[in-house]
């Protein structure tokens, strides 16, 4: 994961992106919120190594809101998103202030948070480091749904344990998740039948696809679009 493919086209972040709004506290977390307070269903959107103030994760957290989700995008790396330009801070330093434990100790919280306030089910679904921390509360069943777009730091043992209904969106290109990885966790989910999963390769795509993409590439944006339905279909089947 500290490869440049991990953090290749870094966002121009915005804190002011979006049409949701940024609240100082939900679940103990500064996050970006969209959609209906009312509604029943919440989905959790865990950023990559760049934070809650990318302009595309927000752009997908108001599209997901605008099919009947409340959706919560928390900062779980406290204002401090990877630079790739920093060469006095390489990404395996940044990584030792921003672990992936602790990220899905500070996510339970934001689940308890929507369970207090009226959610029936909850999924979440993360982008690169993002993607393990959601596989951590897949493991410990404190989601109802999962989705993983691609995933990094994410093991065969961990895709095992895994309690709730999964999917697994990959890349062709992606030496973190490479397609032979991904066919692994989804032989792993074929052993599993109290597990309903998804899992689903993208052609022509490299790793962080996804969210990283340019606004003014059609094709790129088309692919992002696709993964996001992807994942909007899953939420819609298993979030009740």
């Amino acid at each position: 994961m500290a490869s440049s493919l991990c953090c290749s086209n870094p966002p121009n972040l915005s804190a002011t992106s979006g049409e949701g709004t940024v609240v100082d506290d939900f679940g103990g977390i500064k996050s970006y919120i969209a959609g209906s307070v009312d509604s029943k269903r919440a989905v959790i959107l865990i950023s990559d190594v760049y934070g809650f103030e990318a302009p595309n994760l927000r752009k997908i957290a108001d599209k997901v809101a605008a099919c009947g989700y409340f959706v919560v995008v928390p900062d779980f790396i406290h204002g401090d998103p990877f630079k790739l330009d920093d060469s006095t801070r390489p990404f395996p330093v940044w990584l030792q202030s921003h672990t992936t434990e602790k990220g899905f100790e500070e996510a339970k919280p934001v689940v308890a948070a929507l369970k207090e306030k009226g959610a029936s089910s909850v999924g979440a679904a993360g982008y690169c480091w993002g993607a393990k921390v959601v596989t951590e509360l897949a493991k410990a069943a404190e989601i109802q749904a999962a989705v993983l777009l691609h995933p990094s730091l994410v093991s065969v043992d961990d895709i095992r344990d895994v309690k709730c209904p999964i999917a697994i969106l990959g890349a062709e290109t992606d030496h973190l998740s490479p397609p032979e990885l991904v066919k692994q966790y989804e032989e792993a989910l074929a052993e599993k039948s109290e597990v309903d999963y998804f899992v689903k390769i993208f052609p022509g795509v490299a790793h962080g696809w996804a969210v990283r993409y340019k606004a003014d590439d059609t094709t790129a944006v088309q692919k992002a679009d696709e993964a996001r339905n992807d994942m909007v279909e899953w939420f819609n089947k298993h979030l009740v």
